[in-house]
């Protein structure tokens, strides 16, 4: 135990068992901007080129809706499509899904956000 106890301005103010708070009006915080995450796209593809013009977009956090209706006759080039796009989907842990009877539409996520699979019918 001290002898001598220093005198501190905080001690001689407060009461045992009170509470002590901090007034937030004091303190500044960084400003929040309202910035949007990611757009909801729309984009055709016609050839398979045209995968390269759309997957910065798909980096870059956005939701696309492909429309592949102009190459939806060619079974090959079809296959290949959905498979480059499933690749840069798995690429940046997002997701796809077809939409549509005809499978020629499909749905791109970023990570984050799920396609749910199930169709909501009317009661």
């Amino acid at each position: 135990m001290a002898i001598l106890k220093r005198k501190n301005s905080r001690e001689e103010n407060e009461k045992p068992g009170t509470r002590k708070f901090i007034d937030l009006n004091e303190y500044k915080f960084p400003e929040l901007k309202d910035e949007t995450r990611g757009m909801v796209r729309v984009a055709e593809i016609a050839r398979f080129e045209d995968i390269r013009k759309i997957s910065p977009f798909i980096y870059e956090g956005n939701i696309l809706i492909l429309d592949c209706s102009p190459v939806s006759r060619e079974e090959y080039l079809m296959t290949r499509i959905k498979d480059e796009i499933k690749r840069i989907v798995r690429d940046v842990n997002g997701d796809v899904a077809g939409v549509g009877s005809n499978g020629t539409y499909f749905v791109v996520t970023p990570p984050g956000i799920a396609i749910d699979r199930q169709r909501i019918r009317a009661l």
